[in-house]
C-alpha cells in the first residue's frame, strides 16, 4: 500500500499554499506533519483524504484503500453515543441482519442453497470481527475515555466530547489509511497514552498533523515539513527531525558562505580583468574576452538560498521582588459539587518551585488553581498563599469583557504605554501593521495567546499561575515560552496535558488522583513511574487482604451447592426413615459450617 501526492499546487485566497508538493508514503509507516501556522497542513490532509482536490498535480492512493479522517462533525438526530459508534460497524450489522433473515427462513424450510448462503454469510460475519463488535466497541470506548457517555444523546455533547466520539467511531471502522488532525487536542493524558498505543501497533498507514511532539516521538517512524510551499522528509520522530534540521541549516549556512566567498572572489577577478584590460595601451582584446567568459561562468552559478530565521516570539519574564518562603499552603482541603473532587487533600508550595498539577480531566486541576487564586473557596479546610506573593496567571479560557475591543486597546488597558510604543511591544509577538487593529472577538486561539503573554510580561510578578499554556500555540512558540519559563527565577505553577512541556519545565509534581493530591518531588515521568508502584503495592495490598474472603466465599459456596443437592434428594418419596434422618444431620451440619463461614466472611 502506498500514498502519494506528485506536483501538486493548491492556491487559496489569491496565495500560491504548495507549488510542485510531493511526498511519499509507504505501507505501514507512520508519519507527522509539520510547519508552522498557515503552511498548509490540514489542507494537505484534506487533499490526501479527497475531502478537497489540488488545482493542479493528483494524489495517489491504493484502489481498494479505505481512509480514515475526521474533518467535520456530522449531525445524528436522535443517535445515542454508543449508536453513532456502532455506525463504524454498518457493515457487519448488514451481515448480521441477512443472516436473521437467513435463519428465520431456515425454521420453515431447510434447502441446500438457504444452508449454502447462511454458510457464505456467517463467513463473511467471522470474517469481519462481526463476534468481537462488543469488545472492540469497549476497547476503544474505554481508552478514550468515553465508556460513561454511551447511553447520553450525542446532540447533548461539547464539541470536545463529539470530536472524542468521532475519532472512536474512525478507528473502530479500522482503515487502511489513518489521518489524525490534532489527535490529542482533546484527550487526557490516559486517553493521550492509550491513543499512542493504539497508533504504534496499527498496522496501516498512519498521517498525523500535530503539535503534541511527545505523541510525534512515541509514534513517527518519520516527519515530513511543510516549508513555502515544498515537503522536505525526515527519518526517525520529532526529535530526529530536531536534530537533521539543525544540522540542515547548518550546512546550508556553511554551503551559503563557500560559495558566496567564491562569487566575491570571481567578482573582484572580473574586475582586475576589466581593469587591466582598460589600463593597457592598445586595451587588451584577450583580458576583455576573459571577463567576458568568467561573467557567463557566474551567471551560470545556481545560487545557494541563504538559510532565512524565521521571526519568533520576542518574550522575556522579569520576576518582581521575591515572595516569603510559603507561597501557597492547602491544608485539609474538601470540595466538590455533584460528588467530591478532593477529600482530606494537602499541599504546600515554596519559593522558587515549579510544580506542575497533573491528572485526567475532572479531577479537579483547574479548580485548584483557583482556589490558590482566591477565586474559589473550599467547603472545607484552609487555601493560605503567603506574604508578598504577586500572582500573574496565564488562562486556558481567554476571553474579555469586551469582544469588540481592539487587540492594541487590550493590550494597552493592562500596560500603561503610548501606542507607538503599545505597537512596537506587540511587534515582538508578531502582531505587525494590521494585526494591531484586529478585534479581540476575531481573534485565533493563538493571538489571543500571544496578546496574554505580552501583558504577562509587563507585569509586577514573582508567582506564575498558568493553566493549559500550549494549548493554542505552534510548537515554535512553545520553545520560546518554555525558554522563557527556564529563566523565570520565580514560583512557576502549572496545569498542563503536554508531557514535553512537563517535562522540561516542572520539577515537582501534584498527580491529582482518586480524590487526592499525591505530591512527587520529581519531574513529571519520574511522578508517572512513582505513581504506576504505588498503585500496584496498593492493588497488591487488597488482593492479599481480600485473598481470605475470596476463599471463604467460595466455601460458602460449595456449602451452599452441597445443601441444595441434598435437600432435592429429601424430596424423593421413597426415601427410607433412617436416611431421611441422616440426610437431615447432614444438612443441619452444613448449615452451622455454612453460617461460620459466613460469620468469618462478615
Amino acid at each position: 500500500m502506498q500514498m502519494k501526492a506528485e506536483q501538486i499546487q493548491k492556491i487559496m485566497g489569491g496565495n500560491i499554499l504548495f507549488e510542485n508538493l510531493q511526498l511519499e508514503v509507504n505501507s505501514g509507516e507512520h508519519v507527522a506533519i509539520v510547519g508552522v501556522n498557515g503552511s498548509g497542513k490540514t489542507t494537505l490532509l484534506q487533499l490526501l483524504s479527497g475531502v478537497d482536490f489540488p488545482d493542479r498535480g493528483r494524489i495517489i492512493k491504493s484502489k481498494d484503500a479505505t481512509v480514515g479522517y475526521l474533518h467535520q462533525i456530522p449531525n445524528y438526530p436522535g443517535h445515542s453515543v454508543k449508536k453513532v459508534l456502532e455506525e463504524a460497524f454498518a457493515d457487519i450489522y448488514a451481515l448480521k441482519a441477512r443472516m436473521t433473515i437467513l435463519e428465520q427462513e431456515m425454521q420453515s424450510n431447510v434447502t441446500d442453497k438457504i444452508l449454502w448462503q447462511y454458510g457464505q454469510v456467517q463467513e463473511q460475519f467471522m470474517l469481519q470481527g462481526g463476534y468481537e463488535v462488543d469488545a472492540q466497541l469497549a476497547m476503544i470506548a474505554n481508552g478514550l475515555g468515553i465508556m460513561e457517555m454511551l447511553a447520553q444523546p450525542f446532540s447533548s455533547l461539547s464539541g470536545g466530547e463529539k470530536t472524542k466520539v468521532m475519532l472512536g467511531q474512525i478507528l473502530l471502522s479500522q482503515p487502511a489509511i489513518l489521518l489524525l488532525d490534532e489527535p490529542t487536542n482533546h484527550l487526557d493524558m490516559q486517553a493521550i497514552e492509550w491513543l499512542e498505543n493504539y497508533v504504534r501497533s496499527f498496522e496501516g498507514i498512519v498521517i498525523v498533523v500535530s503539535h503534541d511532539r511527545q505523541f510525534m516521538n512515541q509514534i513517527a517512524h518519520k516527519v515530513i515539513e511543510i516549508e513555502d510551499g515544498e515537503a522536505f522528509t525526515y527519518t526517525g520522530n520529532y526529535d530526529a527531525f530536531i536534530a537533521q534540521k539543525e544540522a540542515k541549516i547548518e550546512q546550508q549556512f556553511a554551503d551559503y558562505e563557500e560559495q558566496q566567498k567564491k562569487i566575491k572572489k570571481m567578482q573582484e577577478t572580473i574586475k582586475r580583468l576589466k581593469q587591466w584590460a582598460n589600463e593597457a595601451n592598445p586595451p587588451n582584446a584577450s583580458m576583455h574576452r576573459r571577463a567576458k567568459s568568467m561573467e557567463k561562468a557566474l551567471a551560470r552559478i545556481e545560487r545557494v538560498k541563504k538559510p532565512i530565521s524565521k521571526k519568533k516570539m520576542n518574550l522575556a519574564l522579569t520576576m518582581a521582588e521575591r515572595s516569603g518562603k510559603e507561597v501557597v499552603q492547602l491544608q485539609d482541603i474538601y470540595h466538590g459539587y455533584d460528588k467530591p473532587l478532593l477529600i482530606d487533600s494537602n499541599l504546600a508550595v515554596y519559593f522558587g518551585e515549579r510544580l506542575a498539577i497533573v491528572g485526567n480531566n475532572g479531577s479537579g486541576k483547574s479548580t485548584l488553581l483557583k482556589m490558590m487564586l482566591g477565586e474559589i473557596v473550599p467547603n472545607r479546610g484552609v487555601c493560605h498563599v503567603g506574604s508578598n506573593v504577586k500572582i500573574g496567571y496565564l488562562s486556558q479560557q481567554l476571553e474579555h469583557k469586551n469582544p469588540a475591543i481592539r487587540l492594541i486597546d487590550a493590550f494597552r488597558e493592562n500596560v500603561a504605554v503610548s501606542e507607538a510604543e503599545a505597537r512596537h511591544i506587540l511587534a515582538r509577538f508578531l502582531f505587525y501593521g494590521y494585526d494591531v487593529f484586529k478585534k479581540v472577538k476575531n481573534l485565533s486561539g493563538g493571538e489571543k495567546m500571544r496578546l496574554r503573554l505580552a501583558q504577562l510580561m509587563h507585569e509586577d510578578i514573582n508567582v506564575l499561575i498558568l493553566d493549559e499554556p500550549t494549548n493554542h500555540l505552534d510548537i515554535e512558540a512553545r520553545e520560546v515560552l518554555e525558554d522563557t519559563l527556564e529563566t523565570f527565577e520565580g514560583t512557576i505553577i502549572g496545569v498542563s496535558h503536554d508531557r514535553y512541556f512537563l517535562q522540561k519545565i516542572f520539577t515537582k509534581t501534584a498527580w491529582l488522583k482518586d480524590q487526592t493530591i499525591h505530591v512527587f518531588e520529581g519531574d513529571y515521568e519520574w511522578a508517572r513511574q512513582k505513581l504506576e508502584e504505588l498503585w500496584e503495592k496498593i492493588v497488591v495490598e487488597v488482593e492479599n487482604e481480600a485473598a481470605p474472603k475470596i476463599q471463604s466465599v467460595k466455601k460458602e459456596l460449595t456449602i451452599e451447592q452441597q445443601i441444595e443437592k441434598l435437600e432435592a434428594k429429601l424430596e424423593e418419596p421413597s426415601l427410607a426413615k433412617e436416611q431421611r434422618q441422616k440426610l437431615e444431620q447432614h444438612i443441619e451440619e452444613l448449615y452451622e459450617k455454612w453460617m461460620e463461614e459466613g460469620t468469618e466472611h462478615a
